[in-house]
């Protein structure tokens, strides 16, 4: 029997400002902000915030993870998903339109291009945190918690599981979210991910600031990690 597959439209208008920042590694001067704010405006009206997600039961040893559409070799996605017994599985996208931006730009005008890579950034990072909230509302309600989402290419887990995760999601179809050969998404701010759900219940800092999420991740030398054990 084919997987249940669900798509969640998004409204996304307000912009942080500083987290698009940190994406650009802009700082915040006046005529940055500037130029940021003449880009939020041309580009808000064009994206999409789409997303396209199912459950999945799983079984969890210290070395993999076995999911109804396929086996994940990673330790640290297993350690992640220690406590769970299900899963969602999830794709997300903001749409094209901000690649042809971004494209655009690039050639004509460098500046507004490193704009807009850094909108994109912050735009999906928001989008995925949407859905993430809508998520653990739903499942606080069952008394149940969620774990860090975690994504083909981040630590141990190959990117290549994104075949799977694609198959499974039906991501094409559903949202317009293509995968290629070089396990490469289109359109380029995209997003699919592993969300584990655990039954004992809410986790005190899940909510996953920016700072939880640096705590909890293993890529020591990211310039964004910039915590003070």
């Amino acid at each position: 029997m084919s997987p249940q597959i669900y798509v969640r439209n998004y409204d996304l208008p307000t912009v942080n400002i500083k987290e698009a920042l940190r994406y650009m590694g802009g700082k915040e001067e006046e005529s940055t902000l500037s130029l940021l704010r003449e880009c939020i405006e041309e580009c808000l009206p064009l994206l999409s915030y789409k997303v396209c997600y199912g459950y999945s039961d799983i079984k969890v040893n210290e070395e993999e993870v076995e999911f109804s559409f396929g086996t994940f070799r990673s330790k640290l996605l297993a350690k992640n998903l220690k406590d769970s017994r299900e899963a969602v599985i999830f794709g997300a996208t903001i749409g094209l339109e901000m690649d042809r931006l971004i494209s655009k730009y690039g050639r004509l005008a460098p500046a507004k291009g490193v704009c807009f890579q850094g909108l994109g950034s912050e735009r999906i990072e928001a989008l995925c945190d949407a859905f993430n909230n809508d998520i653990r509302e739903e499942e606080m309600k069952k008394g149940r918690s969620l774990r860090p989402r975690f994504s083909p290419g981040y630590g141990d887990l190959a990117l290549n599981h994104q075949r799977e995760i694609f198959a499974f999601l039906d991501c094409k179809r559903k949202i317009g979210l293509s995968l290629n050969e070089s396990m490469l998404m289109s359109p380029s701010k995209s997003v699919t991910a592993i969300i584990g759900i655990s039954d004992c219940g809410q986790l005190p800092d899940s909510k996953g600031d920016q700072v939880d999420k640096c705590r909890k991740c293993s890529k020591v030398d990211c310039v964004f990690r910039e915590i003070k054990e």
